[in-house]
């Protein structure tokens, strides 16, 4: 039901896309839950649509004749049960209306009810759960959804958000809302144009760029609203608001640009005074809402009466503002939100009769497409300068200056010629003032032609555009701008490298505190021993003795191989990010170049080619062979990007057991210091901390390997490496030091 509620709602705002269009004020309905409603609140869905009908029996017991009315019938486009989500909400209510603006269209959504009622639930949402997000937060990421989605078109958005307290405006966006009070902040006055529009004067419409920054600005609005505690309310707000999203909408190169807004109402709730016993400031806020909503309600009867000429739109500041929503060029929805509650079932009746009044207005919606005024200018500058040249040639004869160009001058016509030869345009022309230029121009044409220059070259039957001479007037601003941002970055890489190797020559002990060792595997393992010994804390401080004695228990730890291995692992996958990302960065400056190229030639398009009957440049094959690649390089560059965060994921785990591998070894070197074992420092568990289960590959690789199976004192062990006299081959060294390790044990033992 829902998706054909959604399907028939877009059908009424998109009956026509270019032309006028009369579309009536389309109403819903939401009933808030209750933990007892009224049994005889009850919601039924027949032929014509669903409707609410309401009981109330006469009250007879007074012995008058009552005639009240007991049955009351109020039909609505579609009514949301208690159990609806604000998903629902958001797809029946808000998607037709945001889908039309972005066409071009003016759109008003609001809520009308009594308070507590559920308007500022349904319009802002709650703030405990994210499912409970209201209409403003999801129209926000429903829009920067829609932007990325609709690429043929450049779109900018702009947020205001304007407070009505006590028939006063006020700017919530304002940066002093928080430090001044709100007697000393400047109001929001209305301008009336003379053309029925209206203009609003001190309120802020703050640029957007991404769903963050809209979200912020609401975020901030909302911080700033008058809120009050009420018998009927807990969070009550004490004013309405308005939320209006504007935006622009452009085909890039095209001169026909479409401007459209969103308002998004928040009405403060009507409340009688006599039931909520409201005094003091309550009170005095109260009369205020009711006061403008009673001018609200004037402006729906004026409207809905067909015979009235006159519509009080200035009574109140709040239908001044919603004046193209009333009546205007816009397509309106209402949400009348109601109470199941016996108590509340008077004003419950009073928003459905409301909201069937609304229900009458028909409003003329009309596309709001205009002339961007800076790509006339340019196009009016380029003829301008071209009837300049024409007349400058046309009585050239007469007044034809007789002195030489001067080296400037000669170097621009040189230019000019170039780039005449390199531009793919073929409604390209040389624009100069000066017949001198001219002929100028036509000697460097000639030269480039007889020295076998860019110009004797045949053209490929393919379309691609060649790339201007590198000359100072033919440089890409974009392709400079990426360049800077890429040695920007590689002088980052180098000064984090320079840090690093610093830091680690800190920590490297000298050379000459260090026994004489084997070369080749060896002095390898050696080289690990005195690295682990620096990130252990050894540093140049520890003696010849520790480092054996931790080269000692390195050579018998059973998780010295998982670490070897993850640091060779860790080294691969820095090369693979590196490589990575240098392949990011350069696809981000391939569409960098992309987007200035595709943007240079639309611009030459809106100045120098046809358009169509709507404005919009005839591309030639050039342009979409352009927009093919942009499209490839940015599936490549979303896939590089992906491959690379993946990476950078696992490198990140890689350094998490790097760095946990050589705390459990300090804990084991330690304990085996202390005079434990080396077999119950490399316990399972400890193994399985430091690889990840990686103790079994170790225990298979080094199965061959003789292990000394206890540890003595520091000097034992030294005198057994120290005993025999390096032959610098590998495996007799290996050999030797393994026999004496184990004659060393034994004796021990023994």
């Amino acid at each position: 039901l829902l998706k054909i509620e959604l399907s028939q709602a877009r059908v009424v705002f998109r009956m026509s896309s270019s032309k006028k269009t009369s579309v009536g004020i389309q109403i819903f309905a939401r009933v808030k839950p209750t933990k007892s409603p009224y049994r005889g609140c009850v919601i039924e869905t027949t032929d014509d649509g669903p409707r609410v009908n309401i009981l109330i029996p006469r009250e007879e017991s007074s012995g008058f004749v009552n005639n009240k009315k007991e049955n009351y019938k109020f039909k609505f486009r579609h009514i949301f049960p208690p159990d609806s989500t604000q998903d629902d909400i958001f797809d029946v209510v808000a998607v037709p209306v945001v889908d039309s603006v972005l066409d071009g269209y003016n759109g008003t959504i609001f809520a009308y009810g009594q308070t507590g009622s559920g308007k500022t639930f349904t319009i802002t949402g709650g703030a405990e759960r994210y499912t409970d997000r209201g209409i403003i937060p999801r129209v926000l990421t429903y829009l920067f959804e829609q932007f990325a989605k609709r690429s043929e078109r450049l779109f900018e958005a702009k947020v205001s958000y304007l407070e009505i307290y006590n028939e006063g405006g006020y700017d919530l966006l304002d940066p002093n809302h928080e430090i001044t009070k709100m007697e000393d902040l400047p109001r929001v006055e209305l301008l009336d144009t003379g053309g029925g529009d209206v203009v609003l004067k001190n309120l802020s419409q703050n640029a957007v760029g991404s769903e963050e920054d809209a979200l912020n600005a609401l975020f901030i609005g909302d911080t700033n609203r008058m809120i009050a505690e009420t018998p009927m309310n807990q969070a009550s707000t004490r004013s309405h608001c308005i939320f209006t999203i504007h935006l622009t909408s452009r085909v890039q190169g095209a001169a026909v640009m479409r401007r459209s807004k969103l308002h998004l109402v928040d009405l403060a709730g009507s409340e009688r005074i006599h039931k909520t016993g409201a005094i003091g400031t309550l009170a005095t806020e109260a009369k205020y809402i009711n006061l403008s909503l009673h001018y609200l309600e004037q402006v729906i009867v004026a409207l809905s009466d067909k015979s009235r000429s006159h519509v009080p739109y200035r009574n109140s500041m709040m239908t001044s503002v919603l004046r193209d929503s009333l009546g205007g060029n816009c397509m309106t929805t209402m949400i009348a939100t109601l109470s199941q509650q016996k108590s509340n079932m008077d004003e419950s009746i009073s928003t459905c009769r409301f909201a069937q009044r609304v229900a009458l207005i028909t409003n003329t919606a009309s596309l709001n497409e205009e002339t961007d005024p800076s790509v006339v200018i340019s196009r009016l500058k380029a003829e301008v300068a071209r009837l300049k040249a024409e007349l400058a040639l046309a009585t050239g004869g007469a007044d034809r200056p007789t002195e030489r160009l001067t080296p400037e001058e000669l170097l621009q016509c040189k230019q000019l010629a170039q780039q005449f030869i390199a531009s793919d345009n073929p409604e390209a022309t040389i624009t100069v003032g000066d017949i001198r230029k001219v002929d100028a121009c036509f000697r460097f044409l000639k030269e480039m032609v007889l020295s076998g220059g860019r110009g004797s070259q045949q053209r490929s039957s393919t379309p691609q555009r060649t790339a201007p001479a590198p000359t100072p007037a033919s440089v890409d601003p974009g392709e400079v701008a990426s360049l800077k941002e890429l040695l920007r970055q590689r002088d980052n890489e180098i000064t984090i490298l320079v840090s690093r190797l610093q830091k680690r020559r800190s920590l490297v002990i000298p050379q000459a505190d260090l026994p004489s060792r084997p070369t080749s595997r060896s002095s390898t393992r050696h080289q690990e021993a005195l690295e682990d010994a620096a990130a252990l804390g050894l540093g140049s401080e520890a003696n010849e003795r520790q480092h054996v004695t931790l080269e000692e228990f390195r050579e018998t730890y059973a998780g010295t191989e998982t670490l070897r291995h993850n640091k060779q692992k860790l080294k691969l996958l820095y090369g693979e990010a590196k490589s990575l990302g240098a392949a990011v960065n350069q696809s981000r400056a391939n569409i960098n170049a992309l987007k200035a190229e595709i943007q240079r030639s639309r611009l030459e398009a809106g100045i120098t080619q046809l358009t169509d009957s709507s404005g919009v440049p005839v591309l030639d094959d050039v342009d979409h062979v352009l927009r093919q690649d942009l499209e490839v390089e940015k599936s490549r560059y979303k896939g590089q990007l992906g491959e690379l965060k993946a990476l950078k994921r696992e490198i990140e785990h890689l350094q998490h057991l790097l760095e946990k591998g050589k705390a459990q070894m300090l804990r084991d070197y330690e304990d085996w210091k202390a005079g434990g074992s080396i077999e119950s420092a490399a316990s399972p568990a400890a193994m399985d901390d430091l690889g990840g289960g990686a103790s079994e590959l170790i225990h298979h690789e080094r199965h061959d390997e003789h292990r000394a199976t206890s540890a003595g004192n520091s000097e034992a062990h030294r005198e057994a490496w120290a005993s025999p006299e390096p032959t610098d081959d590998n495996d007799p060294d290996d050999d030797i030091a393994a026999f004496f390790r184990a004659r060393e044990a034994m004796k021990r033992a023994s």
